[in-house]
């Protein structure tokens, strides 16, 4: 038998999931983020997301590309999806799914090209919920599903709300489905700031972000590279800038190229995924 020595020795593939963070209108960001992975030829074996992250993460894992993605986000408008003429009424998310649903069509979560899973919390347990499988459109929308500006989403026994009450920037799940790194995107970075403003709106977003800022440490954790686009000049309740967070996630990928690159080598050392506690379940 002929001695190969290191020569011969084969890295095995390593498998690289990739999780999106929640941010509202700043996860147009995501996008920029994609067109850097497309340029490069990068190909995820596992993607999660939440809130506005499960939603650009659903059309990412159904195939398709930056461009495509990109001609759905300029068309959608913020009364298109909070439908409530009343400022002070929750919208219903028949908006968010409407987007699912004239693009992809009704379709399952086991139907998309690549494995995926939604983030959300069951307001009924508090548990954080890892959504793998069922409607698509359903488990995006509860994903998505911000406390006092969306009406909760029923989802088969349990209901929903926005995944970022508990865990905003979802590293951790693909190494609990098998992935042996992440990249992660923190589209949000900017939730350390606080606000003046007694509106309900503002006082709402920043309650939001106190959560968020406390449950994201476990992204960082988890996460092999994490991209943190400078967003914090954008609202993450208006879409105007849209254009210019998109360059910010691009800008962000492509410097973090070197380092995104060790980790498809598989020459990056590997980080123990953190445990998950009691409160979380995989349905």
């Amino acid at each position: 038998m002929k001695f190969l020595g290191f020569a011969g020795f084969k890295r095995k593939k390593p498998k690289v999931g990739l999780a999106l963070g929640g941010g509202g209108a700043r996860g147009s960001s995501h996008l920029g983020a994609l067109t850097a992975f497309e340029e490069y030829g990068l190909d995820f074996d596992y993607v999660c997301g939440t809130s506005a992250g499960s939603l650009v993460g659903a059309f990412y894992a159904a195939g398709y590309n930056f461009k495509q993605i990109f001609d759905i986000a300029k068309t959608i408008k913020t009364k298109d999806i909070r439908t409530s003429k009343l400022f002070f009424v929750p919208s219903k998310t028949e908006g968010i799914e409407k987007i699912i649903t004239d693009n992809l069509g009704d379709i399952n979560i086991e139907d998309l090209k690549k494995p995926f899973s939604a983030v959300a919390v069951d307001i009924k347990s508090t548990n954080e919920v890892c959504i793998t499988k069922g409607n698509l459109a359903k488990a995006v929308a509860g994903s998505c599903c911000v406390p006092g500006i969306f009406q909760p989403v029923e989802f088969g026994d349990r209901i929903l709300c926005d995944g970022g009450l508990q865990n905003t920037m979802p590293a951790d799940i693909p190494k609990l489905m098998g992935c042996d790194y992440v990249v992660a995107v923190d589209v949000n970075k900017s939730r350390t700031y606080g606000t003046t403003s007694t509106k309900m709106l503002d006082v709402l977003a920043c309650t939001i972000r106190i959560l968020m800022k406390g449950n994201v440490v476990k992204g960082y954790v988890n996460g092999d590279v994490v991209l943190k686009p400078e967003t914090k000049r954008f609202k993450s309740t208006s879409t105007e800038g849209y254009l210019d967070m998109i360059e910010e996630g691009y800008r962000e990928a492509i410097d973090r190229m070197p380092e995104i690159l060790t980790l498809f080598q598989g020459r990056a050392p590997k980080k123990k995924v953190e445990l998950k506690e009691e409160n979380f379940e995989i349905i």
